[in-house]
């Protein structure tokens, strides 16, 4: 991706089923569970690089003894900096010689890990995950972690208060534990009340009460009102674990299971790699399912959400998910070969004065299926001039036709990561140019054609300061640049850092069509329509800001986009192509969350967010006018 974007966290749980000594004895190490965990947030380093954090629950400490430990830090190698003050902490631990193995710190059976990409500007070590509620009732202590957004913050914070409490923060993740952590404390006030009348006291009061605890109750209560998308674990401190997906199926999540290890992760392919199973072993999490594990180790799937909007988020296939999943990886050349016939529309067909490329690194996979598409074309040409003709054919001709091939070269390579550290625009800009270098010598200057492919193309800005800049430089006789997404219009909700329209380089487009063409009262019209709504409740807005796109197609836009990331001075053809939103769904079938691209948000408070998003747009730009 030319334009880098923050999205949603990632998660990890493990859930060890045998004795410490059992792992020890066939892996070679009694770590084995810290191990494993480890290795899941380690693969899925993509999934964020602000912040990690882990929590521990061992389920047989005795009274006087530490249950649960957690370990959090900041920046992009907090997940190092967690394990290495782990380890020295279990080093520490040792060396006293006091301890037995299973007594030391963070030795247990149960892990949650977390890592953090922060998408509503919210940041600091508190704001790092897992969270943790703490109580002298193992079954009252709570650890939670997710990858999600709710977009109704305020109602839930509203019901919470309704019912005495008075969080210290807003943010979702302390609303949602302080919400689940009420229920929980009212489910064992009611367990200890059913339970100890009859006269049961002491540990064996304790014993039923944990046995007895009802996660999926509480999960299905606390939900009702939640509106978003997530993946949301948690452990209590008695050895209750759960994983719950959001209703609409928005984020992902995958488990494993077997007689050794309950195992849960944002993408399949790192449970995968890690212990060694085959795709079809690894599970996904189905939409608003849970996955319930009890202290004695018993793993229930439960229906604690429904409904019949189903709406996978497909940014996940074209690029946030890492493209070693085996439908995934399918899925993106699908994405690229699908963009065949526009792409030879926009060279005039002409594939012997073309050459083909990606830009680094996540295109790379859609570039393979350009390419098959490519081929598929070039080949059927050569067919057709082959056996299309009543006459022979001479060897010479026949070598001549058959050695044609489509051009392809390595022509951007991201060189460095710029630091912007140069306070003034015009030198700022400069560097940006640099970001991608170039392999000089592949083209003919002013005869061929350059096509470079792209996962998406959210601003414009990388694309027009760095990739179109320095290919410029090679002097082709044009430039086409293909996204293997359709064009990104609205903003997300759901954990992507998308949040602002003027970001967008289609919506920029398109205010200034309806600017050109004498359209303008269409923008004042829907910031009218969008401040009537603005107090409405979230079950009756209308994204009125797809007006704003209505009076344009797919190609006006696109050509707008190519005049503006246009390098001032440059007069080298310059074309965008973008990905159909039909092809997209064709190539991604059962990934159906397109918000981002069509505007048609699966949760009312999708609409609400666009609502806002708009009017701060409008009142930013035109108010203070």
């Amino acid at each position: 991706m030319s334009d880098p974007i923050k999205h949603e966290c990632g998660i990890a749980l493990v859930r060890l089923l045998k004795p410490f000594e059992y792992y020890h004895q066939k892996y070679g190490t009694a770590v084995y569970g810290l191990n494993t965990l480890y290795l899941l947030m380690e693969k899925q380093h993509n999934r964020g690089q602000e912040g990690a954090g882990m929590a521990c629950v061992k389920l047989n400490a005795q009274p006087g003894e530490e249950y649960i430990f957690r370990e959090r830090a900041l920046g992009n190698e907090a997940i190092s900096e967690v394990f290495d003050r782990v380890n020295q902490q279990i080093t520490l631990q040792q060396a006293d010689g006091q301890l037995a193995f299973e007594k030391l710190p963070f030795i247990g059976e149960l892990y949650l890990g977390h890592l953090r990409y922060s998408t509503t500007g919210k940041s600091g070590l508190s704001y790092v995950h897992p969270f943790l509620r703490r109580n002298n009732w193992r079954s009252r202590n709570l650890c939670l972690a997710g990858n999600f957004n709710l977009t109704n913050v305020d109602e839930i914070l509203a019901d919470i208060v309704a019912k005495g409490q008075h969080p210290r923060h807003n943010a979702d993740t302390f609303i949602i534990l302080e919400q689940i952590g009420y229920l929980l404390d009212r489910q064992v006030e009611k367990l200890y009340e059913q339970y100890s009348a009859p006269g049961l006291s002491g540990t064996e009061l304790n014993r039923i009460i944990e046995e007895k605890l009802d996660l999926e109750t509480i999960l299905r209560t606390a939900s009702g009102k939640w509106d978003g998308g997530f993946v949301i674990g948690g452990l209590t401190g008695s050895g209750d674990a759960f994983v719950f997906r959001d209703k609409w199926g928005i984020r992902p999540a995958f488990y494993y299971a077997d007689e050794e290890i309950i195992v849960v992760a944002s993408e399949r392919p790192v449970i995968q790699t890690i212990l060694n199973v085959r795709t079809e072993q690894v599970r996904e999490l189905e939409a608003g399912q849970g996955l319930i594990i009890k202290k004695s180790g018993e793993m229930k799937l439960s229906r604690i959400a429904s409904t019949e909007k189903i709406t996978p988020c497909s940014f996940e296939r074209i690029y946030f998910s890492r493209g070693s999943d085996r439908d995934i990886y399918q899925e993106r050349k699908m994405l690229g070969n699908l963009l065949t016939d526009q792409i030879l529309k926009s060279v005039g067909y002409d594939t012997d004065n073309t050459v083909f490329s990606f830009i680094p690194n996540t295109a790379e996979i859609a570039y393979y299926g350009m390419l098959e598409g490519l081929d598929d074309y070039l080949n059927s040409r050569k067919s057709v001039e082959l056996l299309g003709t009543t006459d022979n054919v001479s060897s010479d001709r026949a070598d001549q036709i058959l050695s044609r091939r489509i051009r392809t070269e390595k022509l951007a390579i991201k060189d460095i990561k710029l630091r912007t550290f140069i306070a003034e625009n015009n030198s700022r800009n400069d560097l940006a140019t640099h970001v991608y270098d170039i392999t000089y010598g592949t083209i003919v200057e002013g005869v061929d054609n350059i096509v470079v492919i792209d996962d998406s193309i959210v601003r414009g800005t990388t694309l027009k300061q760095s990739i179109i800049k320095i290919l410029s430089r090679l002097n082709p006789k044009k430039i086409v640049v293909v996204s293997s997404s359709p064009q990104i219009r609205y903003p997300d909700c759901y954990g992507i850092d998308m949040s602002r329209m003027e970001e967008f380089i289609a919506f920029n487009a398109a205010i200034e069509l309806l600017k050109e063409k004498g359209q303008e009262k269409i923008i004042e019209e829907v910031y009218r329509k969008c401040k009537e709504q603005q107090g409405r409740p979230k079950e009756e807005i209308i994204n009125y800001v797809k007006e704003i796109y209505a009076p344009f197609t797919d190609d006006d836009i696109s050509a707008r986009i190519a005049e503006m990331v246009r390098p001032q001075g440059s007069h080298i053809g310059i074309e965008i192509v973008y990905q159909t939103i039909k092809n997209l769904h064709k190539a991604c079938e059962g990934h159906a969350g397109d918000w981002y691209f069509s505007g048609n948000y699966p949760t009312p408070g999708g609409n609400r967010l666009v609502n806002n998003a708009f009017i701060h747009y409008y009142e930013n730009i035109y108010t203070k006018k």
